[in-house]
């Protein structure tokens, strides 16, 4: 039986703020996918950005309580992911008015930002699989009508998907990939008309 899938629940909207760096996101989603610590020079190869250029980006996830200094060598800085669980962190949605609200609009517009990147870096490399039952590579937004029957099995695949693609490095799995998405209510727009009541 898998063992469980545990988060790290983010609600703070300082801490969310942080995360509005593209930068940022990539480090803490670096961190989980290594097993949720590693050192600096391990997250740069992996992020394909110089080492110095993650200590301005470490210290502030420090300083925000994201992340936690590890004690190592004198020649080699580690960091973990703070807080309880062995799973990524996620987001607590507080849309109140006092809530977290314009945070997680800035969070969602950088994790875009990143998924974009992620897939046309993809389109450039060689031997991407596009189709079958293997398919690697995929970018697609839909727009229909949902039933609450029809929402709560949306919800139940995309828990799966997140927890599916939130695993770490280990025995049989060694493809390391990209997932990202985006779900939103829509409200119906009134048709638009033009001058003197006719349709456009």
């Amino acid at each position: 039986m898998a063992e469980p899938f545990v988060r790290r629940a983010l609600r703070e909207p300082a801490q969310i703020r942080l995360l509005s760096s593209a930068v940022r996101q990539e480090i803490v989603d670096t961190l989980a996918a290594l097993g949720g610590e590693a050192s600096v020079a391990a997250m740069a190869e992996h992020l394909g950005r110089p080492a110095d250029g993650l200590y301005y980006h470490l210290r502030a996830l420090l300083d925000g309580g994201l992340v936690e200094e590890v004690p190592a060598s004198e020649d080699e800085r580690r960091y973990r992911l703070a807080g309880e669980g062995d799973g990524p962190i996620r987001l607590a949605y507080d849309l109140g008015a006092e809530g977290n609200r314009r945070e997680l609009g800035a969070f969602a517009r950088a994790l875009l930002q990143i998924a974009a990147e992620d897939f046309e870096a993809a389109l450039a490399a060689p031997g991407a699989v596009t189709e079958g039952p293997a398919r690697e590579l995929w970018v697609s937004r839909n727009k229909g009508w949902l039933s609450t029957d029809d929402l709560e099995e949306a919800s139940r695949l995309l828990e799966r998907l997140s927890e599916l693609s939130s695993q770490p490095k280990g025995p049989g799995r060694e493809r390391l990939m990209s997932f990202a998405f985006a779900l939103a209510p829509l409200s119906p727009r009134p048709r638009r008309r033009g001058k003197a009541g006719r349709p456009d």
